[in-house]
């Protein structure tokens, strides 16, 4: 079975922009939003996948990903998914020994920035990076898939 295990932090300062790898702007949208597990499909560049994510246990979750032709992909984010969908730009970050995912939210989201860093282990070591701030991996408030019926504007 794929297992995620990802540390989330509120984004502080932009000293994160002298160690960037890379950008791409994400749409991804939710097929089903429940507690116990969610479906999604996220466009990145020319690329889609069909992604199911079952329930958080601290840090940890089952995690299933599946290429998918791009239109396909497309048509869903337009016709069968929850509205609005995410839409974000998305950094690679190096930090240590480690590359992070930095997210710049657009939309109903704007202005939050968050990072996260994937584990193999809860407990890895990683370098805490000077731009990440309080953690959020607890609160179910900043998941992706809450946003879509929370957006962060409305707080």
């Amino acid at each position: 079975m794929a297992v995620e295990i990802e540390r989330k932090f509120l984004v502080i300062n932009d000293k994160w922009r002298d160690n960037i790898l890379s950008e791409s702007i994400i749409k991804q949208g939710y097929i089903a939003n429940q507690e116990n597990a969610t479906v999604r499909v996220r466009v990145a560049r020319d690329s889609a996948w069909l992604n199911i994510k079952g329930a958080t246990r601290g840090i940890r979750r089952a995690e299933f990903e599946y290429p998918i032709p791009l239109e396909d992909a497309e048509a869903i984010l337009l016709q069968v998914a929850q509205q609005p969908y995410i839409s974000k730009t998305r950094y690679k970050v190096k930090c240590g020994n480690h590359i992070w995912d930095l997210d710049l939210f657009d939309g109903e989201n704007q202005g939050l920035v968050m990072a996260e860093v994937e584990l193999s282990d809860e407990r890895e070591p990683f370098e805490m990076p000077e731009w990440a701030g309080e953690e959020v991996s607890g609160d179910p408030r900043y998941y992706n898939a809450s946003l879509v019926k929370n957006p962060y504007t409305a707080w």
